[in-house]
């Protein structure tokens, strides 16, 4: 059984301008690095599917959702600032709904035991987005979307998400606070942003 690779081109479409460090070229380099260690042919390929809506809304706010979907810029060369670092252009909207459609899917390839894991090679990426607010480059909350589904159609009773980034991932912590289900457990360093998760 080999490792599932879930993406897709539309993730390359989402742009936050030219400066901005969080770029297309980073998935570049992901499956430049799986060809050079010669390990693109030990993966299976998969196009992410869209999020449906009752995906997202079992950890978004339901008006939270509507305003993303309402600020998705129409023209290409525009940019709707959702905060001082979080923007969405044309192609944003598609691409966070593949980023979260591929955690979906991933959940389901390891659960239907078609493969042992899966590896989601998408961005807008999601652990900062919270369950009413977009921050940090972050729209729908990928990681959480996948889970939740783990949950509600895959009959688990306890997920375990271990988030190893610089940052803590505040929007996942969000999400799942109180709930006795969901063990998150995040190593980043600190004070860093978003400034959270020390305490």
């Amino acid at each position: 059984m080999n490792l599932a690779f879930i993406s897709h081109q539309a993730c390359g479409a989402h742009r936050m301008g030219a400066h901005h460090p969080e770029r297309p070229e980073r998935l570049h380099a992901i499956q430049d690095r799986l060809i050079a260690s010669g390990m693109e042919m030990l993966v299976t390929h998969y196009d992410a599917p869209e999020a449906s809506e009752e995906q997202l809304l079992r950890v978004h706010d339901p008006d939270y959702v509507r305003m993303i979907f309402d600020a998705s810029p129409k023209a290409e060369d525009v940019l709707a600032w959702l905060d001082g670092d979080t923007a969405m252009n044309s192609g944003t909207l598609p691409a966070a709904l593949r980023a979260a459609g591929a955690a979906v899917m991933g959940v389901d390839l390891v659960m239907s035991d078609r493969h042992h894991a899966a590896f989601c090679c998408v961005r807008p990426p999601g652990h900062h987005a919270e369950r009413h607010r977009a921050m940090g480059f972050c729209f729908f909350n990928n990681i959480a979307v996948g889970a939740a589904h783990a949950l509600a159609e895959h009959g688990l009773e306890r997920v375990a998400i271990v988030d190893f980034d610089v940052h803590h991932g505040n929007g996942t912590q969000d999400i799942f606070e109180g709930d006795e289900r969901v063990l998150f457990c995040s190593s980043f360093q600190h004070p860093f942003y978003p400034g959270s998760g020390a305490g």
